[in-house]
């Protein structure tokens, strides 16, 4: 997938808002004031996302992926990876997996949000 591919999709979830506290080399989506995508814009990009619902299924994702999945910096210790976009397509992330991956993301920090103020 392509940095605008990520982008469009993320976007597309319910409640999903850009932001850019970081700077504008770096977008942040969130649902109801929480990340659930760090999309590094710089080319060939990036994006860091939720690797499942616990530290295995992250480190998972990683074995599986070794050239273009690795811990991301500073939230990896959370269960969190960086999924290089530019990977080589036989290193490379499949894009419906990708796509699945962005959803589980989007879902595990929906899912820890009061019930109230989920979109």
């Amino acid at each position: 997938m392509r940095v605008d591919e990520v982008i469009e999709h993320c976007l597309g979830k319910p409640g999903a808002v850009e932001t850019y506290p970081f700077g504008e080399h770096v977008l942040v989506v969130k649902v109801v004031g929480r990340a659930f995508a760090f999309i590094g814009l710089e080319r060939p990009g990036s994006v860091g996302l939720k690797g499942g619902a616990n530290r295995e299924e992250a480190a998972e994702l990683r074995e599986r992926y070794p050239e273009s999945v690795a811990v991301l910096d500073y939230l990896g210790r959370y269960g969190w990876n960086r999924v290089d976009l530019g990977a080589s397509p036989a290193a490379a992330v499949p894009d419906e997996e990708l796509k699945e991956l962005l959803d589980a993301s989007y879902e595990a920090v929906r899912a820890k949000l009061p019930k109230a103020r989920r979109p």
